[in-house]
């Protein structure tokens, strides 16, 4: 397991018209068949492969390419939501491998893993921040747990209407080669570039 991460000047804001219709051509390419074969290409299988170790079952939790795809399926397209959230779907969908992102003045990409949750950890770095459980997989650099595990930041962690600055993160699991996940954060600055 591995995190991979890069930064881009960015901001959160509306999705240009060349986004909104590289969503739409997305959307064309899922249909149903392929949403349910899709388990069967390697970077899935190899999410899959890694929920079942770490006890979660990728039926139930969804990994983040399938339950984009059913999302999909279930709304008749990718929605447009802004350029950060449609920049990290793009890369998802086109590559297979989820980005996450966070506002870059809460974290400190040379620092940033993942590790094991310790007793008394909090998600984020506020006092009443979510008690983590003991021995729990989670994204964090030295001052602070961030997210857990493909799960989405805490709250003040994640780019906002301030943010002018963005750390993007991949997450590989054995069977997802670091190209890939290369790609997914390259493909994801491009969008926010473009956007």
């Amino acid at each position: 397991m591995r995190l991979t991460w890069t930064e881009v000047d960015a901001r959160v804001r509306g999705s240009s018209r060349e986004v909104e219709r590289r969503l739409r051509e997305l959307s064309n390419r899922y249909r149903g068949a392929g949403v349910v074969a899709m388990r069967t290409q390697p970077i899935p299988h190899a999410y899959r492969a890694f929920f079942r170790q770490v006890g979660l079952d990728p039926d139930a939790a969804r990994i983040p390419s399938e339950a984009a795809a059913v999302d999909r399926l279930l709304h008749g397209r990718f929605e447009s939501r802004d350029a950060l959230a449609d920049a990290l779907l793009i890369a998802l969908v086109e590559t297979g491998v989820p980005v996450w992102a966070l506002d870059a003045r809460a974290a400190d990409p040379r620092s940033l893993g993942i590790r094991v949750a310790a007793a008394g950890d909090r998600l984020g770095t506020a006092p009443d921040g979510v008690l983590l459980s003991q021995g729990q997989l989670v994204v964090a650099d030295a001052v602070a747990v961030h997210a857990t595990l493909f799960g989405e930041p805490a709250p003040g962690h994640a780019p906002g209407p301030g943010t002018s600055r963005i750390v993007l993160f991949a997450v590989g699991v054995d069977g997802v080669p670091a190209i890939h996940l290369e790609e997914a954060l390259w493909v994801a600055s491009d969008v926010l570039r473009a956007a």
